[in-house]
């Protein structure tokens, strides 16, 4: 038997997950679960490295490549403090290195962390 050990804020995320895209069965649920887990994984990771990853852009339905970080050393000069937490609207802002600008997704359109 598989199991999927999550923290707490992940099963936040999770039910955030389940909730917009309607998940009722116990594989979208599962789904759910580890698309959230995708999500702390690229979080942390970007704190301390640039990460490619890919998500469905929201506005076109398209798959989007990314190169993304939050590390202070690159967007620290592009932060400017006035806006309100990502994480409260559930979503995850990154800067954009190819782009030079802040973007986000939300957390159930993330696909795939390489």
């Amino acid at each position: 038997m598989n199991a999927l050990v999550i923290t707490p804020k992940e099963a936040q995320r999770a039910l955030v997950i389940a909730s917009r895209t309607n998940a009722i069965t116990p594989a979208e649920l599962l789904i759910a679960g580890a698309k959230a887990a995708m999500v702390a994984e690229l979080k942390k990771r970007m704190q301390t490295s640039v990460v490619e990853f890919y998500f469905v852009k929201k506005s076109t339905g398209e798959l989007r490549h990314a190169y993304g970080t939050t590390m202070s050393s690159l967007a620290s000069n592009h932060i400017n403090g006035r806006g309100i937490s990502r994480d409260s609207v559930n979503t995850i802002a990154f800067w954009d290195v190819e782009k030079g600008g802040w973007r986000s997704f939300r957390y159930e359109t993330l696909v795939k962390v390489c």
